[in-house]
């Protein structure tokens, strides 16, 4: 991981030296480290946080495919599933709720769905020996590493909870064919945990923490959308009786006047593809959290690169500074959203006649629309390669390096006003002055205009589709459906998103049946799946 190079070893077992001798056959292990005496020190602490962030990071980042922010852009109605026209049609089950589509993909999440509960274990692990460790030399320290462990298992299960809605619930390590939860109870360790991380996390600037650790801030922010997401899709009045509207308000606000987060006075320079010569960094002000990747991945089991974000590059074709990938389109509707002096379109969006890129891979293509993502692309360098590749990635398909913002200061500030803050006219016309620059005019702020501005401040992000379930399952649906025509293959296609289908699942996604048959039939598949 990025700033924190520690290797951690998962102790699942014994692990042993021995000597080198001519007996080493019956040598007694010199150094035993099992779970029981492995978590003393806050040495053992640290070393334990960093396989959280490990799994973290491949939960969030390391599966191929259909990760997380894969599935969250292709659900929303900013994307199509795309692909490659001879591929497996996976991708167009999930975009258009529908398993006839692939009606052999039974297990479409079955790898994200595993790689959460490993990092749940190491998290839950490190979360029950708190006790066992001797802290008196920093008795601070347990706090902040608690909060830390509590925040990724808190953001782990709202990443479950909002995909499947009914799922096991662990807060220890167990091996039980546990049944899922009701959501209530699951949403109820969420909000402890993140209400725990704010109140015990550092009061600090947020440069003063190293890059892509858990700071007070983000705690306080990742519970205001959880509390949002929670009370708009259960249409409920608090989060779970724990936090109020006016409390997940404050802890905004005391984001905004402390925290020292900020937005970035260009919009494109958020992003590579969008700022080549002029990319601010992924630690910028502008990122309250993010998950953080490198270009080391190999296929020896060194996960730290963004797995996922292939699949959004142009189908096999590369144009400085944009390079190869898999073809997830872009809907026309999203580009044709934007005002054209609005500065945020040309720094989301790839716009293949537009920009005059000489694209000849149409035939490839499934679902070709002429728009790819430019927040999320693979980088080329000037002479065709993979930037990747040239700065010693495995290849292009596992050593993408770009982090995956969680949060940005922009969503802080439209959440803040979303919930009624007596600024919220300011904050929403922050938001809007820095994306239209010198042709910025201002509006009054309304709850449909904020819910606009985050469809376009917010494009390509994975937070689309869960805005607008937030607002009903029922509304989300029309929102969503689609009935047109795309190229497959060069070919015009009908293209049909059934709003009914979303509303038949609820919008929650396909448990994988492998999981539910060595459940012995204990967890029970979504409706609809």
């Amino acid at each position: 991981m990025k700033r924190l190079n520690i290797y951690f070893l998962l102790f699942l077992g014994l692990l042993s030296t021995v000597s080198c001798s001519e007996d080493f056959l019956d040598a007694e292990p010199i150094t035993e480290t099992t779970d029981a005496n492995f978590y003393r020190t806050p040495e053992d602490a640290f070393s334990a946080l960093a396989g959280c962030y490990d799994g973290l990071q491949i939960a969030s980042g390391g599966v191929a495919g259909l990760s997380y922010p894969v599935t969250s852009m292709v659900l929303s109605d900013n994307m199509f599933g795309g692909v490659g026209n001879a591929d497996p049609f996976n991708f167009q089950a999930v975009d258009e709720f529908d398993i006839n589509r692939a009606p052999t993909y039974g297990n479409l999440y079955e790898t994200l769905w595993i790689e959460y509960y490993r990092a749940l274990y190491r998290c839950n692990v490190l979360i029950n020996k708190m006790d066992q460790i001797d802290w008196s030399d920093d008795p601070e320290l347990r706090g902040q590493y608690e909060s830390e462990a509590r925040f990724i298992r808190a953001y782990l299960y709202f990443q479950m909870v909002k995909l499947w809605g009914n799922i096991p619930l662990l807060t220890e390590p167990s091996s039980e064919n546990i049944p899922q939860a009701d959501p209530d109870e699951v949403y109820t360790v969420i909000a402890e945990d993140l209400m725990f991380g704010s109140e015990n996390l550092p009061v600090e600037s947020y440069n003063a923490v190293p890059s892509g650790r858990v700071t007070r801030w983000a705690a306080k922010s990742m519970l205001a959308r959880v509390y949002l997401y929670y009370t708009g899709y259960y249409n409920q009045s608090d989060l779970v009786g724990m936090v109020s509207q006016a409390d997940a308000l404050s802890h905004l606000e005391d984001v905004i006047n402390s925290s020292g987060h900020g937005l970035l006075e260009d919009y494109a320079r958020l992003w590579p593809a969008a700022s080549v010569d002029d990319f601010a960094g992924e630690n910028n002000e502008e990122i309250v959290f993010s998950v953080k990747h490198t270009y080391t991945s190999d296929y020896d089991g060194n996960t730290d690169g963004n797995h996922w974000m292939v699949m959004l590059g142009m189908r096999e074709f590369t144009h400085y500074p944009y390079a190869q990938g898999w073809g997830i389109t872009v809907n026309p509707k999203l580009y044709n959203a934007y005002d054209e002096d609005d500065t945020r379109r040309d720094a989301s969006i790839i716009a293949i006649d537009e920009e005059e890129i000489p694209f000849d891979k149409i035939e490839n293509q499934r679902e070709y629309t002429g728009y790819y993502t430019k927040k999320y692309t693979p980088l080329a360098t000037e002479d065709g390669g993979s930037l990747a590749v040239e700065l010693g990635g495995t290849d292009f398909q596992i050593g993408q390096f770009q982090d995956f913002y969680v949060m940005r200061y922009a969503d802080v500030l439209l959440m803040a006003a979303e919930l009624g803050s007596p600024n919220a006219q300011s904050y929403f016309d922050a938001v809007r002055q820095r994306a239209y620059q010198d042709d910025f005019s201002s509006q009054s702020v309304t709850l449909e205009r904020i819910q606009h501005e985050r469809w376009l401040e917010f494009a390509l992000e994975g937070i689309r589709y869960w805005d607008l379930l937030r607002r009903g399952v029922s509304e989300a649906a029309q929102v969503i459906a689609e009935d047109t025509t795309l190229l497959n293959g060069g070919i015009e296609t009908p293209k049909v998103i059934s709003a009914s289908n979303i509303q038949e699942t609820e919008g929650l996604q396909q448990i994988p049946n492998n999981q539910i048959t060595l459940s012995n039939g204990v967890l029970i598949q979504n409706t609809g799946w």
